[in-house]
């Protein structure tokens, strides 16, 4: 097929349009017209062999035969087109095709679909030439993905279910421009564990710094939505979270993720010490109960305090947090001590993010991060493993708590 659009005409599209999905305006509406009308030349271009006044190209008796008009249905509401007809009647358009009363949505959405997978502008142009012989610039594949910001913000505002037994937090650093700069802002990501055992993102938050300020719009947009309860919220000390989230829900426990911890102990520890010391703290957070676990860390501290002072030193500052763990049966263990639920969708999102070095706006990182969610969470279909367990022992520990919502 040959090429249907320019890059200088896709450019010219996208500056002039707004690629807007909630508002039908009449601008957007001609300039989709005319991308689709360009297209259905361009097929029938393909399809004779000849451009309409290259006539010297002309290699066999079929020829061009006016235009039937045709009002098909499409994302930005009712666009009138001119269907190019041929005298021989073989001609088949894909872009329309000959008996439907709906725009092919494929192009748009294979835009959208590349784009939430990572792929480059310049590998999406490759993919939409081959495939459509359709040039597509970085501005136009801007206003195409556009479209889900209104869907992103949906999302976004969501209601909620009203109790999670569990939730987790982490965040992830971007580089986003903003007043002409550079600037890291942190993407956080709140992911939970619903009474049924589903799996889901309750939603992102971008944040510059972390404080208790930034902590308590997030509760309290998460409460504005419907949670009424949360049981543990797992986290890798978070600055301010555990005052905003006391304020809001002063029943929720805190967890502080074990293997940062662990991370942090030995950030600074050498490599000769490395096994020993791995394995004197290992006594600490696998004792059987947070009595043992402290006489372990006494231990840990006899041994290495003096020539590893910090490390002891925070066990010992986050010891509420960290040992939050040790009440609970082995099934439920497993599942708090760590974040680990959320670094391994974070590094899924990361494998998408990597083509991307900055971002030119806080709505084109929601955009990206939303459409990343979609893709990955549609697996999610599946309660977690042993979920049946783990909710019949919070029965015991959360009681009235847990089994007023379960009886509605």
């Amino acid at each position: 097929m040959k090429q249907t659009l320019t890059k200088e005409q896709a450019r010219e599209i996208a500056r002039s349009s707004n690629f807007n999905a909630e508002l039908m305006a009449d601008k957007l509406i001609a300039h989709y017209k005319d991308i689709l009308q360009e297209a259905l030349e361009a097929e029938m271009d393909d399809e004779l062999g000849y451009s309409k006044y290259d006539w010297k190209n002309k290699i066999h008796r079929n020829s061009r035969n006016g235009h039937s008009k045709k009002t098909v249905s499409s994302k930005f509401g009712n666009v009138d087109l001119k269907i190019p007809r041929d005298t021989e009647g073989n001609f088949e358009p894909v872009t329309v095709k000959k008996h439907d009363r709906q725009v092919n949505p494929s192009i748009d959405d294979r835009i959208i679909s590349m784009y939430a997978k990572g792929m480059s502008t310049r590998d999406i142009n490759s993919q939409m030439r081959e495939i459509y012989g359709i040039d597509v610039s970085a501005e136009m594949v801007s206003r195409i993905t556009d479209k889900v910001i209104p869907l992103a913000k949906e999302w976004q505002n969501r209601p909620l279910q009203s109790v999670y037994p569990l939730i987790f937090l982490d965040g992830m650093v971007f580089d986003v421009r903003q007043d002409g700069q550079l600037t890291k802002k942190t993407a956080y990501i709140v992911y939970g564990i619903n009474l049924e055992g589903m799996k889901e993102i309750l939603g992102i938050w971008l944040g510059e710094a972390e404080s208790s300020k930034f902590w308590m719009n997030v509760v309290r947009d998460l409460q504005t939505r419907g949670v009424k309860d949360i049981f543990i919220a797992s986290v890798d000390g978070l600055n301010g979270f555990e005052e905003a989230i006391c304020s809001v829900f002063p029943k929720t426990e805190i967890q502080k993720c074990v293997v940062h911890q662990i991370r942090t102990s030995t950030k600074f520890v050498s490599y000769k010490d490395r096994k020993k010391f791995c394995s004197d703290m290992r006594q600490i957070y696998t004792a059987p109960n947070e009595k043992a676990g402290l006489e372990a860390l006494d231990k840990f501290d006899q041994t290495w305090g003096k020539k590893y002072q910090y490390a002891i030193k925070s066990w010992r500052n986050n010891w509420k947090n960290l040992a939050t763990f040790f009440k609970y049966p082995q099934e439920i263990r497993k599942i708090i001590y760590t974040t680990n639920h959320l670094e391994n969708f974070n590094r899924e999102v990361r494998k998408v993010t990597k083509t991307k070095s900055s971002f030119p706006t806080d709505d084109s990182l929601l955009k990206l991060l939303y459409l990343i969610i979609i893709d990955k969470t549609e697996k999610w279909t599946m309660p977690v493993r042993d979920w049946s367990l783990i909710i019949s022992q919070m029965g015991v520990y959360f009681g009235e708590r847990l089994t007023n919502h379960l009886m509605r």
